[in-house]
């Protein structure tokens, strides 16, 4: 087939998506160090990027613009455009709705809505647990999706895809089972830092940051 140049609206999307896997995997470690230099108001300050957000301008910071991209991105069906969609508004209810510290008298009003923090604490954990729940499910079936012809770094790219995908599954899994047998609650921290590199890598590879898992140009009928 004859080979053509990438096009400028391919490369916006090529950065685009590099943009929100670079994000989620700088995520964790903005968080901790930014909050790390600050004044630590309890023990457990580090124990989840979300305990970060009363001392630390990066989870904002970071989720926002993430979310903001993820929900301006077209995608190439309406699934796409659902899930990230979705997944946009799911991560601005991550931080419009705070999570519960043990700093904090209980009923402490928090938040851009200023509910209390218990209330603020379970719609947190929802929004948390359905994002990545919906990045999975686009890394598994929109991502893997292909054109008329499969060339073999895609199948390589599709492995990653599901990979990071089932993975996410996996953590999120791991995550519930060991808060029910009484884990410590610095594990959350470790689920987190593992699910944003899932959901970087993803976002990386589709976007083009590995040239060796790249196709080249074609004409037509091209992997996605």
């Amino acid at each position: 087939m004859k080979k053509v140049k990438t096009t400028k609206e391919e490369r916006m999307y090529m950065r685009i998506r590099n943009l929100c896997g670079l994000l989620g995997i700088i995520l964790p470690w903005l968080a901790l160090f930014s909050a790390g230099i600050a004044p630590h108001p309890g023990d457990e300050w580090w124990w989840s990027i979300s305990a970060t957000y009363y001392q630390s301008p990066a989870l904002v910071g970071v989720l926002v613009p993430a979310c903001i991209v993820l929900m301006s991105y077209i995608g190439y069906d309406s699934t796409d455009n659902l899930l990230t969609t979705a997944a946009g508004l799911l991560g601005l209810g991550i931080v419009l709705f705070p999570c519960k510290v043990n700093w904090l008298p209980a009923g402490t009003p928090v938040g851009f809505f200023q509910v209390p923090m218990e209330t603020s604490n379970i719609i947190h954990l929802v929004c948390a647990v359905l994002f990545f729940i919906v990045i999975a499910c686009n890394s598994l079936f929109q991502f893997t999706k292909s054109g008329a012809v499969m060339t073999e770094q895609k199948k390589v790219r599709n492995r990653i895809y599901r990979f990071c995908g089932y993975g996410m599954f996996v953590v999120l899994a791991i995550a519930v089972v060991a808060r029910l047998l009484g884990a410590p609650g610095y594990f959350i921290m470790f689920v987190e830092i593992v699910l944003l590199l899932l959901f970087g890598i993803a976002w990386l590879v589709k976007g083009g940051a590995f040239p060796f898992l790249n196709d080249k140009p074609v004409e037509d009928g091209g992997a996605r």
